[in-house]
């Protein structure tokens, strides 16, 4: 098995499932992240899983010419990767993103943007060697964007629909692609915000993203429940869409 690779090195689900992914047998294991030296403690725990080899390298997100050099480093150091897993994205400030243009791009830029990129260079490596798997966290934010967070739905939304397109693109060529669309996910990125219904941790998230591995799926939303609720919220008139809250 070659290398799993977390492009969100610091990421709470991404560590997750590297932990998960090492109980189940993966032994190499790198993080990418900017700070990588400050890893530590995430490399200890997915080491205590079980992997005997977690890299620590450096990767930003946001530069995107650094994306492919990145990837033939790891490939350079430990081989084709097996499973690549893009963690990395911000939630941003929406009040702030309605007035301040910059911070919109910003959060479009490493929410959408960077991960084209990253996905892009991924496609073409694993389509040349015939194998491999790419997990892509998009969210239920961006199957009808509300207007409590226009900003970073809209970047998932453009996400969701890249990877859809992306998955039919790759039919055939060995190479496989999860999309995961979790709900309100619990953790440092939500840190103070009031948890919306049907809210998971980043181990539930994790969990749901290991086992839809292993079986092969394309797509999994966490709970499961929020697909039913999403095609019904879909259909709801504009005037009532608007009072949905975050």
């Amino acid at each position: 098995m070659g290398p799993v690779v977390i492009l969100g090195g610091r990421s709470e689900i991404g560590v997750a499932v590297a932990r998960r992914l090492a109980e189940r047998g993966a032994r190499t294991v790198v993080l990418a992240a900017r700070r990588s030296n400050d890893l530590k403690a995430e490399a200890a725990s997915v080491r205590a899983a079980g992997a005997t080899t977690v890299d620590q390298i450096e990767f930003d997100a946001d530069a995107l010419d650094t994306h492919r050099p990145v990837l033939d480093g790891i490939v350079a150091e430990h081989g084709p990767i097996d499973t690549a897993v893009i963690a990395f994205g911000i939630l941003g400030d929406q009040k702030r993103a309605e007035t301040d243009a910059a911070h919109a791009v910003a959060v479009v830029h490493t929410d959408y943007v960077a991960q084209v990129a990253i996905l892009t260079h991924l496609a073409a490596m694993m389509r040349e060697q015939g194998r491999g798997t790419i997990v892509v966290y998009s969210s239920v934010a961006g199957m009808r964007v509300r207007k409590a967070n226009y900003v970073y739905g809209s970047a998932k939304a453009g996400l969701d629909g890249f990877t859809c397109g992306l998955t039919d693109a790759l039919a055939g060529s060995g190479v496989r692609v999860l999309l995961v669309r979790p709900g309100f996910v619990i953790g440092r990125m939500t840190d103070g915000m009031t948890p919306a219904p049907f809210s998971s941790t980043p181990d539930q998230v994790a969990e749901a993203t290991v086992r839809a591995l292993a079986k092969g799926r394309q797509e999994v939303w966490v709970p499961g429940v929020l697909r039913p609720l999403f095609a019904l919220l879909r259909l709801l008139p504009r005037p009532l869409w608007r009072r949905m809250p975050r």
